[in-house]
């Protein structure tokens, strides 16, 4: 019964100003892939469309306002439909997500907290970002305020702490790990984790898991520099007219990190990523609410340059694992986050033969 591809695939023509183009393309497939951002300006009109018509629909977005948002408007109905609306499919959250369940899977006993490391290489050429995603961070810092009121609507249901809390760090510290600085990663990553965590709590009994993530910026002076943009950042994006001016020109204020071209294929085959989890638990046995962490596990998810090459192939296998993978899916349709939606599925096998790789670097020691 499934429905085989066409010789050709044809173009279609939909603009999220036009509710009808959308339904009409929602109505002739089984799972839309929306990649167009900032998803709080045009994400909306497509997960509705896909809704309405019985297609399910994943994005690669990294905004927790939208994602959450669409959870608080659309779960029931895709439920009723039964498809699956499945948010941050890329780079946010994919490697972070279902790392954290790799690394629980690969622990012989219970794990209680995972912190994670991002290390971004480049090329002789550098590295650089589309300024899509400056965009969204822009108006996504500028609209904290009505995330905290949008969660307080949804009322989750708290996470209960299992085993040694896991400690926050500084804004700046020293990692004696990688011998660099580190500072808090401002991605969705923590509150895709947190969502998928409570799912899995809530739906399947499993021990929720902590979660920190951090991303290794370098010596002293990137720390400066980066001190230096990121405190002239969050000045300007509390007033209108400094949130024109760092849409503007985002490569003047990034300091080149973000263009209104996006990288070159030069700078695209330089880069990749290393996301390093340090994971702490209780050994098979040992009740983890007495007593501290008793067994560690590190492992990691290695791909290429995150966005342009690793988010695709995030993407593509996630939807491959939503049409292939349909019996390990959660039982209902719903609005879901990676962790809640692809725990049970060959997602991470399928990732590990495209080039995003997940590995263990330490087995578990008592």
């Amino acid at each position: 019964g499934k429905a085989a591809l066409a010789p050709e695939v044809g173009v279609l023509l939909c603009d999220v100003g036009d509710p009808a183009s959308l339904a009409a393309m929602a109505r002739q497939t089984r799972l839309v892939l929306n990649c167009v951002g900032p998803y709080r300006f045009f994400g909306e009109p497509v997960v509705k469309a896909c809704v309405e018509n019985g297609a399910s629909c994943i994005d690669i977005s990294g905004e927790p306002q939208f994602l959450e948002g669409m959870y608080l408007k659309y779960n029931d109905k895709a439920a009723e439909k039964g498809v699956y609306v499945i948010g941050s499919c890329g780079f946010d959250s994919i490697p972070a997500d279902m790392g954290v369940l790799y690394t629980r899977d690969k622990l012989k006993g219970t794990l209680t907290s995972v912190e994670s490391f991002l290390t971004v290489k480049s090329g002789p050429e550098g590295s650089c970002i589309h300024d899509g995603t400056w965009k969204s961070a822009v108006y996504g810092l500028a609209d904290q305020d009505n995330l905290k009121k949008l969660r307080k609507k949804i009322g989750y249901a708290p996470v209960p702490v299992v085993g040694a809390k896991l400690k926050r760090r500084g804004l700046v510290f020293y990692s004696q790990e990688f011998k660099q600085y580190a500072i808090p990663f401002m991605g969705s990553d923590v509150s895709v984790v947190k969502r998928s965590q409570r799912y899995l709590h809530t739906q399947l009994q499993e021990t929720p898991v902590q979660y920190g993530a951090y991303v290794n910026v370098g010596g002293l002076g990137s720390v400066m520099k980066l001190m230096f943009a990121g405190i002239l950042f969050l000045l300007l994006v509390k007033f209108s007219f400094g949130r024109k001016l760092l849409t503007k020109y985002p490569e003047f204020f990034s300091a080149g990190r973000f263009t209104k071209k996006g990288p070159t294929q030069k700078q695209m085959d330089g880069t990749s990523f290393t996301m390093t989890f340090f994971g702490e638990g209780y050994s098979e046995g040992q009740d983890p609410q007495n007593g501290k962490p008793n067994v560690k596990i590190c492992t990691q998810v290695k791909g290429p340059e995150p966005g342009y090459v690793a988010t695709p192939i995030a993407m593509v296998q996630a939807a491959v694992a939503v049409l292939e993978d349909t019996a390990c899916l959660p039982k209902q349709g719903g609005v879901y986050s990676p962790g809640a939606a692809f725990a049970k599925t060959k997602l991470i096998d399928r990732l590990n033969r495209r080039g995003v790789e997940f590995s263990v670097i330490s087995q578990p020691q008592v």
